[in-house]
């Protein structure tokens, strides 16, 4: 046996050869018997720092997640898979949430959901307890994840889908669309319409990054058509207070002040906050300042004006990515089209207030 195998720790190679760790894995890495490393998974209070420091080394270095299927084994997999989203409760997400659950009902499958609010973080954790209970396949949304994350879904061995964006040099199956186009899109309608001082309200929510990129592409636009890019960020977190003041920023009183004459915003919510504070102050939209928003919320229609918005593919995205997933797992047969590369469209809906 030559020195380099000898080298490898045996742990690690147990690792590469038979899939997901177990914690015996990780009490070899790290040294010590299995029943202090389910002690320190348990109660780290009851381990030294010394052999805790080792033992999170080790657990780092394998991905390891505790097993939490009664008396079953590393291997085992469940009818069950597990989805996070932003935010639950938001309508945005709803459709997607529904047309997923319904197409891996009719094959036997539960879901399994957990909300991250566009916290980084949340999202690590919520996956590395997905992934305990052993799921048949996960999905999460976007790609932007910890490194931690990255590397636990890369190290599962199950189907993982990213929704809600497209990034198609990513190794997980892709099921959405371009956030960038989504912005060119929304810059280029308003630039149509005559306007030039063009604004982009982001999400008062840290973490948003998606509509960052949309950001990204309306900056984009404009640049091309020889305007200068414009970002409000509200320091308010409630989405309606946020759209007030990023309307009282960007239309600010008294002369020679530059004033925005459209405004993009990150989601429905922010612009419909916008639009009744211009209600309360007087303010003609879109005669004065034409405001837009993105996600097409079940009240947009129903504003006064109607709400100019972009409608993301929110059912289709659902009912595809659940396909994809049957598909990786063999419950159906291919459709004939990419299993990875799943780009949707979004549609762009002028009303009253542009």
């Amino acid at each position: 046996m030559s020195a380099s195998t000898n080298d490898t720790p045996p742990a690690a190679r147990k690792r590469r050869g038979s899939g997901r760790a177990t914690i015996h894995d990780v009490a070899r890495l790290a040294g010590v018997g299995s029943i202090t490393v389910s002690r320190y998974l348990k109660q780290p209070e009851r381990v030294s720092a010394e052999l805790g420091t080792r033992i999170e080394r080790a657990v780092k270095e394998l991905n390891y997640v505790p097993n939490l299927v009664a008396g079953g084994l590393a291997s085992s997999r469940q009818r069950i898979v597990g989805m996070v989203v932003p935010n639950i409760s938001g309508p945005i997400f709803a459709p997607t949430i529904q047309a997923f659950n319904d197409t891996l009902n009719r094959h036997g499958f539960q879901v399994l959901l957990a909300s991250s609010y566009f916290s980084k973080a949340q999202e690590e954790n919520a996956v590395r307890t997905f992934l305990g209970w052993s799921p048949a396949a996960l999905v999460v949304t976007g790609r932007f994840h910890t490194r931690a994350t990255d590397a636990l879904l890369a190290a599962s061995g199950i189907p993982v889908v990213e929704t809600w964006d497209y990034a198609p040099r990513r190794k997980p199956i892709q099921v959405g669309y371009s956030n960038h186009a989504v912005g060119v899109q929304a810059a280029r309608h308003l630039i149509g319409r005559g306007y030039r001082r063009i604004a982009f309200v982001q999400n008062g929510v840290a973490g948003d990054l998606s509509a960052v990129d949309r950001r990204d592409g309306c900056a984009a636009a404009l640049r091309e058509h020889g305007l200068e890019p414009w970002t409000y960020v509200p320091q308010a977190a409630a989405p309606f207070d946020a759209g007030r003041e990023a309307l009282q920023a960007l239309l600010p009183a008294g002369r020679g002040k530059r004033r925005a004459d459209a405004i993009v915003f990150a989601n429905d919510n922010l612009a419909a906050g916008a639009l009744l504070a211009a209600q309360r102050q007087g303010i003609d939209v879109p005669g004065q300042c034409a405001l837009m928003g993105f996600g097409d919320y079940p009240f947009s229609p129903l504003l006064l004006p109607s709400l100019t918005t972009i409608r993301p593919p929110a059912q289709e995205i659902g009912e595809l990515a659940a396909r994809r997933i049957l598909e990786a797992l063999g419950e159906i047969e291919p459709d004939g089209q990419s299993a990875r590369l799943n780009l949707l469209g979004c549609e762009l809906l002028a009303r009253e207030s542009t």
